[in-house]
């Protein structure tokens, strides 16, 4: 398993949203119900590898209403630990739609604007829980110029265990700015890192395993994710391992990458082989492809 004494297993720090959805295949507008929920990449990596039977917890802001109040609720339910959280009573909970059309593709809204998330900063770092593995995105490092920079303090600074970041480029959250270049900076300050291999090539020009490799040398591990066709391992010193994704009918995609990474996680904090973390990832993707939840709905009996 892997080393360390801390008292959780993963802390997953960044942005946790309320989404709001109609049922599948009915179009938002016109919707005569909707269905809330809890999303955000980190706090979707936290609930599933809780749900799988780790210590977790969620460092993160909401705002002091109601919508916080369900993902506090959501959160604790899947067994994370949320002692950590911080409750701003001068902004909101962020919120995202979505928006199914009748080919079933899906389209979301963000509502995230001056919301307690985005003005979480580096002082949310201190009082970190002892911890195994630290997972960041960059997402919060797009959220905001404080988000930025509570990004590059957590990835740039002291810190015990592994340290694990998804790349999570969003392009709309950059608003014009060069996301390229920092993306590459933060994911070179990480152990392990999650990209996929579409996201590095409209990023970086990287359309190769080798050229991202050479774009980040310094990770001890940088997992390429090739969506239906498998995940690629690239490890410091041993190569390449690469493991094919099993076929899945999806309903929705939404939410895969971080259960991948979830189930990735779970499996290393379990100390197994890099091929089973892998098999792992792609089993946590596949639930969240079949279910209109971002985490997926059928994680049982702590297994990835």
């Amino acid at each position: 398993m892997l080393g360390g004494t801390g008292a959780f297993d993963l802390v997953a720090i960044g942005e946790a949203m309320a989404v709001m959805s109609p049922a599948p295949g009915v179009r938002l507008a016109e919707a005569g119900a909707l269905t809330l929920g809890t999303a955000g990449a980190e706090a979707n990596v936290a609930r599933t590898v809780a749900r799988l039977g780790a210590r977790v917890a969620w460092v993160g802001a909401l705002g002091s209403d109601p919508l916080g109040d369900r993902i506090v609720a959501d959160l604790r339910a899947s067994g994370v630990d949320v002692s950590y959280v911080v409750r701003d009573d001068s902004a909101p909970t962020g919120l995202y739609l979505k928006d199914t059309d009748h080919n079933r593709a899906t389209s979301m809204y963000y509502y995230r604007r001056n919301s307690a998330a985005s003005k979480m900063d580096a002082a949310l770092l201190r009082g970190l829980p002892r911890r195994r593995v630290l997972h960041l995105t960059g997402v919060t490092a797009a959220i905001s110029d404080a988000g930025l920079q509570l990004t590059r303090a957590a990835l740039l600074g002291q810190h015990e265990g592994l340290v694990s970041f998804d790349v999570n480029h969003r392009p709309a959250l950059w608003q014009g700015r060069d996301a390229a270049p920092v993306l590459a900076e933060l994911a070179n300050a990480a152990d392990l890192v999650f990209v996929g291999l579409d996201e590095a090539r409209s990023l970086w020009g990287t359309d190769t395993l080798e050229s991202i490799r050479q774009l980040l040398p310094r990770p001890e591990t940088v997992v390429v994710k090739d969506g239906e066709i498998g995940a690629t391992a690239h490890l410091t010193g041993r190569g390449a391992q690469f493991e094919p994704a099993p076929p899945v009918d999806v309903l929705e995609p939404v939410g895969a990458g971080d259960a991948f990474a979830a189930g990735y996680l779970h499996a290393l904090i379990l100390g197994k082989p890099e091929r089973e973390r892998l098999r792992c990832g792609h089993a946590a993707a596949g639930r969240a492809l079949v279910s209109t939840d971002d985490v997926g709905s059928d994680v049982v009996g702590g297994r990835a």
